[in-house]
């Protein structure tokens, strides 16, 4: 998996997981905030009733209070009083019932054949004593029991909630009720009224979190798009460079073969015509061609010389036979001797052979750090410092000129190529390059990784091979 897609997981993922615990956080409080409320509901809509049904006993007490106030305990009497609570009703399912204290049924509007059964031990389904609860309830001193009962209207069972009283004088228990079928019914819809909104909301968040997602990764990918098209615009302007810095190498080479070399064999060529001239016109005078053939010889070393030249600056030997530091002690005294720069070497640490690579690395990066110093700086001092530690490599050019602006430097796609250069050149090899200007001067190391293939002694610089 490539970088950038890392980083945009990393981006995607806590914020899907964000989103799943928002979502799962609000479902949650949701579910208990509608149990909450279908609680409040069902407590509230009993307490009505219970008073709604405690206030029709009350009315059915009231009715027959006269015949009980009477004094009178005949059978007329009590049958009198049966029908008048007979009459009383309120709707299909509304009606009053009565029963003796020992469980008896003595009136039951809507169910008659109930009329004179001994219900004492009447169980529902549930295996609850229903008659034995209302009694007790009503001895109690009345109040509201639920239990099941089948609904005149439709036959069947249904929960229902009855509110009793005791009538002592004539051993009665009078009561009335409502089914709360219907009340159920409503609960049930509220409570898929509620679970529909949680649905809603968790599509809501769903959505939210798509499109989070989605400008997340758009994001992301305009960032990948602007990323690679920057990079691109960097790779053209550094492969420019590369075949411009080929053509100005090209171009280098060709003025210092032609002005150089070409010069001298041109030189030397005619001196030896003109030997070759003497020799023809004077055969027997050969002191006289000696000196034009040493001449020839002396403009052959100045050829040699200059190939030599040439040939160190493309990639010195020294670098190969005597190691890093005769190599920067070298290109030191050739910047020297064509500027008016001081230039100070130093080495600190038990030196190390370093990989071809590496020596390669950093003795480019110092050749780059002179050159800018000499062309851009206006300095008179530069130092540069090789040191040996234990886990690292390290270069250091320090100069005392005026600085530049490093951020704006490396901002502008048209400058700075050279310093790119050399920081991917670091970074190829695992190192670390590090610059910092002021107007004071500019400091610039690099540092690279010791291997364990660099544990070898050091070539020794030339100095200390002649003092050998």
């Amino acid at each position: 998996m490539k970088l950038r897609q890392k980083i945009l997981l990393l981006a995607v993922a806590p914020l899907a997981v964000a989103m799943l615990g928002i979502a799962l956080a609000v479902r949650y409080q949701a579910t208990a905030l509608a149990r909450h409320e279908r609680a409040l509901v069902e407590a509230a809509y009993l307490q009505s009733k219970e008073m709604e049904l405690r206030h029709y006993v009350e009315l059915a007490q009231s009715a027959i209070a006269p015949m009980i106030e009477s004094g009178r305990n005949d059978a007329a009497t009590r049958q009198a009083a049966m029908e008048a609570l007979a009459r009383l009703d309120y709707g299909p399912d509304g009606y009053f019932f009565l029963y003796d204290l020992q469980g008896r049924n003595l009136m039951h509007p809507r169910q008659p054949e109930l009329v004179g059964q001994d219900l004492w031990l009447l169980r529902d389904p549930q295996g609850a004593l229903t008659i034995q609860q209302l009694i007790t309830a009503a001895k109690g001193g009345g109040g509201a029991v639920r239990y099941l009962w089948k609904k005149p209207s439709s036959r069947q069972l249904a929960p229902k909630l009855g509110y009793v009283v005791a009538v002592p004088a004539w051993n009665w228990m009078l009561g009335t009720g409502i089914y709360l079928d219907d009340v159920e019914q409503t609960l049930r819809q509220l409570d898929a009224r509620a679970e529909t909104d949680i649905r809603e909301t968790m599509a809501w968040i769903g959505v939210i979190a798509g499109i989070s997602i989605l400008l997340v990764a758009a994001s992301g990918l305009a960032l990948n798009v602007s990323e690679h098209r920057e990079a691109d615009a960097k790779l053209h302007q550094l492969a420019r460079r590369v075949v411009q810095s080929q053509e100005e190498e090209r171009a280098r080479l060709s003025r210092e073969l032609h002005d150089g070399i070409s010069q001298l064999l041109v030189s030397v060529k005619l001196v030896l015509e003109a030997a070759a001239n003497r020799i023809r016109l004077a055969p027997t005078e050969g002191a006289s061609v000696a000196p034009v053939l040493g001449m020839a010889l002396n403009r052959l070393d100045s050829v040699f010389n200059e190939v030599r030249r040439v040939a160190r600056n493309l990639r010195p030997a020294l670098l190969d036979d005597l190691g890093l530091f005769a190599a920067l002690q070298h290109l030191a005294r050739e910047m020297q001797a064509g500027s008016s720069l001081t230039i100070d070497v130093t080495q600190s640490g038990p030196p190390r052979e370093l990989a071809d690579e590496q020596a390669t690395a950093l003795f480019r990066i110092a050749q780059e750090a002179l050159t800018n110093v000499e062309r851009h700086a206006h300095a008179s001092r530069v130092d540069v410092m090789l040191e040996f530690g234990e886990t690292a490599t390290r270069l250091t050019v320090r100069d005392n000129g005026t600085g530049f602006d490093v951020a704006r430097m490396q901002l502008d796609p048209r400058r700075g190529i050279g310093l790119r250069n050399l920081r991917e050149r670091m970074a190829a090899l695992d190192g670390r390059f590090d610059l910092y200007s002021s107007p004071a001067g500019t400091w610039l190391t690099a540092s690279l990784p010791a291997r364990q293939a660099d544990a070898r002694p050091a070539r020794l610089p030339i100095s200390d091979i002649s003092q050998s």
